[in-house]
């Protein structure tokens, strides 16, 4: 039931990004709402989950949206895992972590997306880059963020519950 409910997750989150998502752009930028969702599935489940669900959006991403395979996929996987460190030792109630998580992700997601595609297409501007698209998609990314942990997270306590109660523990 996990699996069918996160799948569904993605797949709602991409037919969201190429329809609904278009018409709230603001000087030409879009939320990335997938960061987000990793963010928040990886903080919630862990490392390797965290990383498998990076890839699969990020696959995603590249199959739909990208130019080449395998820039989101990669950049998806690394950005759970390494958001997948904090799922010990922290409250998941709280909006702070996660909120941090996705601008520091957000940013980092951008920046190596920046770099490959120096690497690929040639010399860009970047500063132009980091105050025209980097900044402003963070900030629209983190106030995104808010609604979509909350949901993850309340998504995420029933399907506990469920498991728990299918498995019989305490």
């Amino acid at each position: 039931m996990r699996y069918f409910i996160t799948s569904l997750i993605l797949i709602v989150n991409l037919i969201l990004q190429s329809t609904l998502f278009q018409y709230i752009e603001i000087i030409d930028i879009k939320p990335n709402t997938t960061i987000a969702i990793i963010v928040a599935f990886a903080f919630l489940c862990g490392e390797l989950p965290g990383a498998i669900i990076g890839f699969a959006a990020g696959l995603l991403q590249d199959i739909f949206f990208g130019s080449y395979i395998g820039m989101h996929s990669m950049l998806g996987m690394l950005t759970g895992f390494l958001c997948g460190k904090f799922y010990i030792g922290f409250y998941k109630e709280g909006l702070l972590l996660p909120l941090s998580l996705t601008i520091i992700s957000t940013l980092f997601y951008e920046l190596c997306f920046y770099i490959l595609n120096i690497l690929i297409r040639g010399n860009m501007s970047v500063l132009y880059f980091l105050r025209a698209v980097i900044l402003p998609e963070t900030a629209y990314t983190a106030i995104f963020s808010v609604i979509i942990y909350k949901i993850i997270y309340l998504i995420n306590c029933k399907l506990e519950e469920r498991e728990r109660l299918t498995r019989k523990l305490f």
